[in-house]
């Protein structure tokens, strides 16, 4: 009877009943029966399930919404993990990541701003919080990262390579994307309807369990629709991801 903390966090109780609705209706047909599901201090998902096709089950879970290593014993150097940006605003030197690890105690793992400016500045000396505003970083932002040191104190990593392609891809589009950090893919769609802002939209992409990105029609600028689609999801978390910005400051990172 494995119990396992997905690489996925929820943002309220409430959003448990639907992760646990999703599970079983994702793995409809496998013997396995889930036992218990709950949240973490800081939000992960744990769950503990049984059944004959328990390493069937846990083979589908690891491949769509990956594990967290939880102990610091199961990383190696190159391992690539899934992570949230946590307290941002308390460093201007590094950007540290919630990867889930406990044991032995919780440990961070911290992405130089030497590494975010050779990856996403052309190693241009960029601040960090000038980074951050490019890029749409943001406090529970998910991003995939690769460890490149193993310490006793703390683990050091880079953005990993399928990180930086989604930027790429991001950047190439030209089109803005307003980052929802809270919500689920239904309750985005609502929120736009209501808001009035279909048309300035084109489809949404998902981040994560409960992190989406909305892909604005060219020429739509996403900081405009902060305000209009903010009153209708006021517990989420909303940044922008601007590529004329990127562009304006670093033309030859998109080339």
């Amino acid at each position: 009877m494995p119990t396992v903390t997905l690489s996925a966090k929820i943002y309220n109780d409430d959003q448990l009943k639907l992760v646990e609705e999703h599970l079983k209706s994702s793995l409809k047909g496998l013997k396995v029966k889930i036992e218990k599901i709950q949240a973490t201090t800081r939000g992960w998902i744990q769950l503990t399930f049984s059944g004959e096709d328990e390493k069937v089950a846990l083979n589908y879970l690891e491949n769509t919404i990956g594990l967290c290593p939880t102990h610091a014993g199961n990383l190696t150097r190159f391992s690539t993990v899934r992570g949230y940006i946590i307290g941002l605003c308390k460093s201007e030197d590094q950007l540290q990541l919630d990867i889930g690890l406990t044991t032995p105690k919780m440990i961070g793992v911290a992405i130089s701003l030497q590494h975010l400016q050779a990856q996403l500045a052309d190693g241009r000396k960029i601040a960090l919080r000038k980074i951050a505003e490019l890029y749409g970083f943001c406090e529970n932002m998910p991003l995939t990262a690769k460890i490149i040191h193993l310490h006793r104190e703390r683990i050091e990593a880079a953005l990993a390579e399928n990180q930086l392609k989604l930027y790429k891809r991001w950047a190439k589009s030209l089109l803005d994307r307003l980052i929802v950090l809270g919500a689920t893919q239904q309750e985005i769609k609502t929120a736009l309807k209501n808001a009035r802002c279909q048309n300035d939209t084109i489809i949404i992409e998902q981040l994560g369990l409960f992190e989406h990105a909305i892909i604005c029609k060219l020429g739509t600028d996403a900081v405009g629709l902060i305000p209009k689609v903010g009153k209708k999801l006021t517990t989420v978390t909303l940044s922008v991801f601007s590529p004329r910005r990127i562009w304006e400051l670093l033309p030859d990172i998109i080339r």
